[in-house]
């Protein structure tokens, strides 16, 4: 009786797990975005600040306001010129943005959407990922 060694040649999904392992291991993205750039844009009305912020689990909420009172027409502005808005930014990319509760953006975060937004890849190990 003889032994009979048997080579098989590996599978094309072998192959890709030795090619890239890193495409299993989670990658965290990082985005920053100017606000008040973004809802100037958006609006075409400038000088937004942040009034109020709450965390939830999967999003970052934060209301804004648009005033002309800080105008040199101070004494003439009224409170009809005001904008409110709400900004909600979902840990998944995602945003939402109301003005003065009319929906402006629903959709995801890229440069191609929003080019007040940068994104930022990154290995769980905190080293950052350059893409091509």
């Amino acid at each position: 009786m003889s032994d009979q060694i048997k080579f098989t040649s590996p599978t094309e999904v072998e192959l890709n797990e030795v090619e890239h392992p890193a495409w299993d291991e989670p990658v965290i993205c990082r985005v920053e975005v100017d606000l008040p750039g973004w809802l100037t844009k958006l609006t075409g009305q400038s000088h937004w600040e942040v009034y109020s912020e709450e965390e939830e689990e999967n999003c970052v909420s934060f209301a804004m306001r648009s005033s002309n009172h800080h105008r040199l027409q101070k004494a003439m502005a009224s409170a009809e010129s005001d904008l409110q808005a709400e900004v909600t930014l979902y840990h998944n990319g995602y945003a939402v943005v109301d003005v003065n509760g009319k929906s402006l953006f629903d959709g995801a975060l890229t440069h191609a959407t929003n080019d007040c937004a940068r994104l930022s890849y990154y290995h769980m190990s905190g080293e950052p990922i350059a893409l091509n």
